[in-house]
């Protein structure tokens, strides 16, 4: 079972934001299911000013999202944040002095006791980068049980930006769910969502922070790979060896005179290959040309890893 709790809160009464409920729904839908169409996570949506958004409730939601024992569960907000002395907050429209909002350290805490297997915090807001990392109080250690990941779309002392309507950081996540942060096997992790969106910032943008305790990162989200898995299962066929190199000749190539259909379908495999980095010609600079001059290619570095990953029958 996997479980999500999406929130986005443009209805602050003296700082409306534009963005967050667009956000919200953005990611509620991409989560939803995954790039086939089939059930990827059940998602509970509260927006405002759709709904009456309170600390109280928003922080009963979020004790409720932790319960059970969930594959994964996970938070995702959008809105406000605040940082004080006491910590950071996630700021709900109803917040007063002392008192703005759901305390990011009540939510780790609830993340911390959860029986989930992976608990996965999203959050889109200012001095969201607090959440996790007591610094505040001297020190430099973040406070996370096994199984809890942390993405958040600034440090704790930078805002958090919208453009168009949209936070800049969630239309960064959208877009990596989406098939960016996608490896080859079409799966979507936490860490490659962070390096997709640490990428698309310079360094004078606002920072997003990664915060991880886990022994594996779990699949978020699947899109349809770029390669068949039953075409990466080949790797172990063109080389039986990882050092090996697959030797080509002209009848590889579909236009030459005497062209194999056999080597030729092969010839096929290894271009995919080649176009995502997996295969590369050895001594030339395409394989078109390897062929003509009977030269080979060879497995990548990339490629290394994914010839393991068939031989140990993970694909």
């Amino acid at each position: 079972m996997r479980k999500a709790l999406v929130v986005g809160i443009n209805d602050y009464p003296s700082a409306p934001l534009r963005g967050c409920v667009n956000d919200a729904i953005a990611i509620g839908n991409v989560f939803g299911t995954h790039g086939d169409g089939s059930p990827n996570f059940a998602i509970k949506l509260k927006t405002s000013p759709s709904e009456t958004i309170t600390r109280a409730t928003l922080r009963g939601e979020i004790e409720s999202l932790f319960s059970g024992d969930p594959d994964v569960a996970l938070l995702y907000f959008s809105g406000h944040g605040f940082i004080n002395s006491l910590g950071g907050h996630i700021v709900t429209p109803d917040f007063k002095k002392y008192d703005e909002g759901v305390s990011m350290d009540d939510i780790l805490k609830f993340a911390n006791l959860s029986k989930a297997k992976d608990k996965i915090v999203i959050l889109d807001c200012c001095h969201s980068g607090a959440f996790a990392s007591p610094t505040i109080t001297g020190s430099n250690l973040a406070q996370l049980s096994e199984g809890l990941s942390v993405l958040t779309a600034s440090r704790d002392s930078e805002s958090a930006l919208e453009i168009n309507g949209s936070g800049v950081f969630t239309t960064l996540v959208v877009s990596a769910l989406q098939g960016g942060a996608a490896d080859l096997r079409g799966h979507i992790t936490p860490g490659s969502i962070y390096a997709y969106v640490d990428q698309a910032l310079g360094p004078w943008d606002q920072r997003p922070i990664f915060k991880t305790n886990v022994t594996r990162f779990t699949s978020l989200r699947t899109i349809t790979p770029p390669v068949s898995h039953a075409t990466l299962r080949k790797l172990i066929d063109y080389f039986p060896m990882p050092q090996d190199e697959h030797n080509l000749d002209p009848s590889y190539e579909f236009t030459e005179p005497t062209a194999d259909p056999k080597k030729v379908a092969i010839m096929k495999d290894l271009q995919k290959f080649v176009s995502v980095g997996l295969v590369a010609p050895v001594g030339e600079e395409h394989m078109y040309f390897a062929a003509m001059n009977s030269k080979s290619c060879k497995l990548t570095a990339v490629g290394f890893q994914y010839w393991r990953l068939v031989r140990e029958k993970h694909l």
